[in-house]
């Protein structure tokens, strides 16, 4: 009976369990990594519109113009800028609200959702 004392590790099937947990989780984090950073780009195009001395942002329409440069930019084409920003001025600073979801197909009938709901106060410049 040594012989089962001196097994040590994984079988090939324990192996493969493994590495199909890994695999349905790596899989998921590319699905959703993508809109992540699409929102991490949103969030810095609107906060530089505080800091951009250059580009002069005064009016809703401005801000706007910004933003859709931005988005152009960083190549985030999926998202209707009109649809996902809400721009007002309120006593110099524009109070803008983000806010849109996104859905990625993950097995059959079952989807990702991410849903970003942010809202910014930005100064005027």
């Amino acid at each position: 009976m040594n012989f089962a004392r001196s097994q040590q590790g994984l079988s090939i099937l324990g192996w493969l369990v493994v590495l199909a947990v890994v695999a349905f989780f790596a899989s998921t984090a590319f699905k959703v990594m993508p809109h992540y950073l699409d929102y991490m780009s949103l969030e810095k195009i609107i906060t530089s519109v505080e800091t951009d001395k250059a580009a002069d942002v005064r009016t809703i329409n401005d801000f706007y113009l910004h933003v859709s440069k931005g988005m152009q930019v960083n190549n985030i084409r999926d998202l209707n800028m009109r649809d996902i920003l809400e721009v007002k001025v309120e006593n110099n600073e524009f109070r803008v609200h983000l806010k849109y979801e996104k859905r990625e197909p993950l097995i059959e009938n079952l989807d990702l959702v991410v849903n970003f709901d942010k809202e910014f106060r930005v100064r005027m410049p």
